[in-house]
């Protein structure tokens, strides 16, 4: 068996990538174009989820919608925590993403920042380089990490309504 030498970012985001093909066929080549990451890091991504017992052992084509929803409630504050950076352009994110809009009011937008973003707001690193380009096509994807951001920088009361949307869209 390989050795486990932890997760990675963008292994979430392969994850939920996956989530939100709904059942679709995909191959490795498709994630990595719609991701935009080698098909390399998705084959390595998929095998880092194997051995933490996220996705299916042998076919790596199911993810274990639960195991990954327990290490999203529990895990991914402590394994891969932001906090808000400086004032750029952007797109939103966290409780600034129209989802969380509609359920409180922020005193400050947060957005992952893009030379091309229509918003401005304090950045949040996201979970790997490409993603902005990646959420541009997939909104499903996006609102999936969104509520993630929101998990990585808020607090209790608004984590709750992330975690029953994300809840709902995994299980």
């Amino acid at each position: 068996m390989r050795q486990h030498n932890g997760m990675r970012p963008q292994d979430v985001v392969v994850l939920l990538k996956i989530v939100a093909k709904n059942g679709q066929p995909w191959q490795n080549k498709d994630l990595a174009s719609e991701l935009f990451i080698s098909a390399g890091e998705v084959s390595e991504s998929l095998n880092r989820s194997s051995v933490a017992g996220l996705i299916d052992r042998e076919k790596k084509k199911k993810v274990h919608r639960q195991s990954l929803m327990e290490f999203l409630e529990h895990g991914l504050h402590y394994v891969f925590p932001a906090s808000p950076e400086a004032m750029v352009n952007g797109i939103y994110t966290a409780h600034s993403h129209p989802f969380m809009q509609a359920h409180f009011q922020s005193e400050f937008n947060y957005v992952w920042p893009d030379p091309k973003g229509e918003f401005r707001g304090l950045s949040i690193e996201p979970l790997y380089k490409n993603q902005v380009s990646a959420v541009k096509l997939d909104p499903t994807l996006y609102l999936m990490l969104a509520l993630i951001d929101v998990i990585r920088v808020g607090r209790v009361r608004e984590w709750k309504v992330a975690l029953e949307e994300l809840k709902r869209l995994l299980l």
